[in-house]
């Protein structure tokens, strides 16, 4: 198949993975307690694990809906489901943890690393409960 003829579905499928990315991005450091971007640039590690691997638990289903999703709407209500499913497991890790947070902002690794890897198991549960 020439490249020529699947460049615009690629396109619009990176367009629109683009700005549920950004999306994410913004609701997610929107629903924390801490500000993550002005923590990493003040080169707090723990915020930018945290922030940095809870992305890549939203970039997982996602990825999966781009794969599988045949529709364009599909593949942004799957992108969105994995938004809420993100902010969910954020929520859940403060019931567990109260104080994640202020830790990260502290630039403790330890609940950030347990957030990030909280965030990276659910968006593999995630891509594998999609139904297509």
């Amino acid at each position: 198949m020439p490249i020529l003829t699947v460049l615009p579905d690629f396109l619009l499928d990176f367009a629109v993975a683009t700005a549920l990315v950004a999306l994410y991005l913004a609701v997610y450091t929107f629903a924390t307690a801490h500000n993550e971007f002005a923590l990493i640039r003040r080169n707090v590690p723990s915020a930018a694990l945290a922030l940095g691997l809870s992305l890549v638990g939203f970039a997982i289903p996602l990825s999966s809906a781009m794969v599988f999703a045949t529709t364009f709407v599909g593949l942004v209500l799957w992108g969105l489901v994995a938004l809420v499913v993100q902010i969910v497991v954020y929520g859940l890790v403060r019931i567990v943890m109260p104080d994640l947070s202020p830790r990260i902002a502290k630039g403790e690794i330890a609940p950030a690393l347990f957030l990030g890897a909280a965030a990276v198991a659910a968006g593999l549960i995630n891509a594998s409960a999609m139904r297509f």
